[in-house]
This record gives structure tokens, C-alpha cells and sequence, in this order.
């Protein structure tokens, strides 16, 4: 595997291009460009954040082969019938959890970076998990929401991370949890993810691997807890 020494701007440029002309003509035409500058940037991004990680969180691995998301759309059931996604992500899981993300897995939380044409971000958390997987996480914040709120009320974090994402936040609390609970807030959240943005500057040089790991190390403590909801432990050290 190559070192990562940054994306070239070619990257963000190549997104911006498939923005505007999202066919496969297009695609084929420019592949060389995808390949070289985004794909195979991302595969050696995977492999040096996952050697930071196992110093850090190393029950959270990084993959070159299994951690990057197709750019190809599933569009069976989309109205959107344009083939690509505009951008490139990458995928750090729990190694007994898989790399399963949203409702039709039984992922755990993780940490995922996200490279587009206009911005990029690190995120931590889970996506829209299964229902049991919710009822789950739920159930735990319904029972330990002190520790909970110890970790994403802390004034530190909330000055770099903000809010959860409100993506398909209920209305109301779900069934079967009393209005007036003390996490009612948080028993309303069908996913539980944070993000931080990381500069254009900060994408086209080796210095990205140390940035997503202090941005992994200070949010460790929010994928844990989540991780243990879900039946995941931590790890001392790599297998």
C-alpha cells in the first residue's frame, strides 16, 4: 500500500465535474482521474488512519478493501436515476460489528470520512440503525442517560462537535418511554452521529492522517458508549 500524501485538487475537481455531467460517458471518459486521485488516495488515507486508530480506539479498523463506499448510486428504487454519487467516503468499524451502516445491518458506531467538490467532514456515530439496534440504544439511554449526557453535553465537546444530527428525529418521544423521562430529548433520535468539517487546505498533504486521529481520539469516548449499547466492547490492543 502507498503512503497517503494528500488528495491533489484533481479530486475535489473531479466531483465538481460529475456534478454537472452524472452519466457513465462521462465516468469512463474521466476514470483515470478517479482512480489516481481519489480512489486510490482514499485506500492509503484507510490503511495510516487504521494504524493511528490502533493506538487510539483498536477495536475500530479501517480496511483499503472493505472500508470505501461504490461510487455507484443504487438507484432500483430511487426517482433519482443518476448513476454516481458525488462523492467519496470512507467507513472505520467496530471489527465484531462488520462494516454494515443503516437499517439493513447490525453495524455498530464508527467513524467515517467524507470527500466531495465543495466540502469534506469527519463524522463518528451510527446511522440510522435497524430497529432492534435502535430499541437497543434506547433502551440504554433510557437507563444510563448520565453517562450519556457526561460525554455529549461536555462543554468541550459540544464547542467541536455541536449537536447530534437531527436527520429523522421524531416529534415526540417513542412509544413506551414516559414524556417527561430525563433523556426524552435523546430517546427521540433514530440516528446518533456528529460531525466536524476539515478544511480544503487540510486535504492535500500527509498531515490529514494526524488530524482525523485527534478528531477519532476526542470522539472515542461517544463511539464507546454507543458501541457498548449495542453489545460491542473496547479493546485493550489489536488481535
Amino acid at each position: 500500500m502507498a503512503e497517503f500524501d494528500g488528495f491533489p485538487p484533481a479530486a475535489q475537481r473531479f466531483f465538481r465535474g460529475l456534478a454537472r455531467n452524472n452519466t457513465k460517458a462521462w465516468f469512463e471518459k474521466n476514470r483515470a482521474i478517479y482512480e489516481t486521485a481519489i480512489r486510490e488516495p482514499m485506500k492509503a488515507l484507510v490503511d495510516a488512519v487504521d494504524v493511528t486508530l490502533a493506538g487510539v480506539a483498536p477495536e475500530i479498523i479501517g480496511d483499503p478493501k472493505r472500508s470505501l463506499f461504490r461510487i455507484n448510486r443504487d438507484i432500483r428504487f430511487s426517482k433519482d436515476k443518476s448513476p454516481y454519487k458525488t462523492n467519496a467516503g470512507c467507513w472505520f468499524y467496530h471489527r465484531d460489528a462488520g462494516r454494515g451502516v443503516g437499517q439493513e445491518s447490525e453495524g455498530g458506531a464508527g467513524f467515517y470520512f467524507h470527500l466531495d467538490g465543495r466540502e469534506s467532514f469527519f463524522a463518528a456515530g451510527v446511522w440510522m440503525p435497524s430497529r432492534p439496534a435502535l430499541n437497543r440504544l434506547r433502551d440504554t439511554l433510557a437507563e444510563e442517560w448520565r453517562s450519556w449526557e457526561r460525554i455529549v453535553s461536555a462543554p468541550a465537546f459540544r464547542k467541536r462537535f455541536g449537536d447530534l444530527d437531527p436527520e429523522s428525529r421524531l416529534t415526540r418521544v417513542p412509544r413506551g418511554y414516559p414524556a417527561d423521562h430525563p433523556a426524552a430529548d435523546w430517546l427521540r433520535y433514530q440516528s446518533f452521529t456528529v460531525s466536524v468539517p476539515v478544511p480544503t487546505s487540510a486535504l492535500g498533504t500527509a498531515a490529514l492522517v494526524r488530524r482525523l486521529g485527534q478528531e477519532a481520539a476526542r470522539l472515542t469516548p461517544f463511539v464507546r458508549w454507543l458501541n457498548g449499547a449495542l453489545g460491542f466492547e473496547p479493546a485493550r490492543g489489536r488481535l
